[in-house]
């Protein structure tokens, strides 16, 4: 007889690493001062009330702190969020509300009045006791959308910061923040090899991965660029600016690419690559965002580690079918169970009974503050608990081999795959 309580248990009290946040650092948050309306909703779910019928004016009188009035301000978005409370995002936005403010019920009366609570969460230090205490995380892995990474010394063993590729990725190398982290210009590819290998020689060490979105201006299809179509793309480039046209960006973009997993080889870091859903609304060309795009990548570069992550939803299939098929890929959840959990539960359950167990990373944010990540990790729990609750229950798993799954998927996979323990180390050792 097999107790589903144990695995709950199990799911709770294991610290969840966080693979992917786009969280503000100590001073931002603290400088930001997001009121109680920016908490509950500076996520995703203004998406979602968008397309439910909230007007732009509502949403941004919504999200603009200079009007003290919460009530007013959420009010012409009540009917919206209505309408989306019990998706992913509206889900994640109850959580926020009742384990932060206690608010079991939004509405304008509600919000006022838990809005004084607010302060206690604006205090240095409360971002790492939210995420490491009270959401029970391991560490968090941050994009913060730049090439630089070093130390963060409000948490050196628990904020980890990944090297951004994405303007390389999409062929538009940022010549300002080239030269300001690296004290280098771009004239021609040769220069431009030098400033990658700089970027790497500079960053890799504090560094958890390399990261690239570049799937929400290109597509993920890659193809093999010579040196020759390279110099030639990025002449146009330098002469063109922003107005490079799109057969040589994406040439220079794969070309780039390339380089970049070559440089992730070599100083043995993962690439994590944006694959499926957009954020926001309105836009989302899907021939852009399959992961199965990225298939000559994958074979050309076999000593690379690949983090696909978001699931490629909803082309979650193909992304369970990459990571039973190639070695060096990983399937992530980060920003999964708030997209679709639903689709989630499903998606982990199909993976175990298809691809290795060490391929499966569970968690990841991809939010700006900690009051939503630590809402997003309870609701990545929850669901994550209803998904191995029905393994066992069905006979699918014994209860052991379901809890030794949650332990990998949780934890152990994303400490083999990101080197953490030898990250905590080098990153303790920068701040003494």
């Amino acid at each position: 007889m097999t107790s589903q309580t144990d695995i709950a248990a199990v799911i709770q009290q294991t610290p969840l690493v966080d693979t992917h946040e786009h969280m503000r650092g100590e001073e931002s948050y603290l400088e930001e001062c997001p009121d109680i309306l920016g908490q509950l909703f500076q996520n995703y779910v203004p998406a979602d009330l968008f397309v439910a019928g909230a007007s732009k004016e509502a949403l941004d009188k919504l999200l603009d702190s200079s009007d003290p009035d919460v009530a007013a301000r959420f009010a012409p978005v009540q009917e919206a969020w209505a309408r989306v409370q019990h998706t992913g995002y509206g889900e994640a936005v109850s959580i926020i509300a009742s384990d932060l403010y206690g608010i079991e019920e939004l509405t304008p009366d509600s919000i006022a009045a838990a809005q004084e609570k607010n302060t206690g969460f604006l205090q240095p230090g409360e971002r790492l006791r939210l995420l490491r205490d009270e959401a029970n995380l391991d560490h968090i892995q941050t994009d913060a959308f730049t090439i630089q990474v070093t130390p963060d010394r409000s948490g050196p063993d628990f904020f980890f910061y990944d090297i951004s590729w994405a303007e390389m990725c999409s062929g538009k190398p940022n010549h300002e923040e080239i030269a300001k982290h690296t004290g280098l210009e771009v004239s021609d590819l040769t220069s431009l090899r030098r400033v990658m290998e700089t970027i790497f020689q500079e960053f890799s060490t504090p560094a958890i991965a390399v990261k690239s979105q570049h799937a929400y201006n290109r597509t993920l299809r890659w193809q093999e660029r010579s040196d020759a179509e390279a110099a030639k793309a990025l002449d146009i480039y330098l002469r063109d600016g922003e107005a490079i046209d799109e057969t040589a960006r994406l040439t220079l973009g794969d070309w780039c690419w390339a380089r970049g997993v070559e440089l992730c080889i070599e100083h043995d870091l993962p690439m994590k690559l944006h694959t499926g859903y957009y954020a926001g609304h309105s836009r989302m060309p899907v021939d852009y965002i399959r992961s199965g795009n990225l298939c000559p990548l994958l074979a050309k570069y076999p000593d690379a580690r690949f983090v696909l992550m978001h699931i490629a939803y909803p082309y979650t299939e193909e992304l369970v079918a990459l990571a039973k098929h190639y070695p060096n890929v990983y399937a992530d959840l980060c920003w999964a169970w708030s997209i679709n959990p639903y689709s989630s539960m499903e998606f982990v359950r199909r993976f175990i009974h298809a691809a290795p167990a060490n391929k499966l990373f569970l968690f990841g944010g991809d939010t700006g503050y900690p009051g939503a990540a630590l809402a997003y990790a309870k609701q990545a729990r929850t669901w994550f608990t209803r998904a191995m609750q029905a393994e066992i229950s069905e006979g699918l798993l014994t209860e052991k081999q379901a809890i030794d799954l949650a332990r990998r998927f949780m934890h152990d996979n994303q400490y083999e795959c990101f080197r953490v323990e030898k990250k905590k180390e080098v990153l303790r050792a920068a701040v003494t």
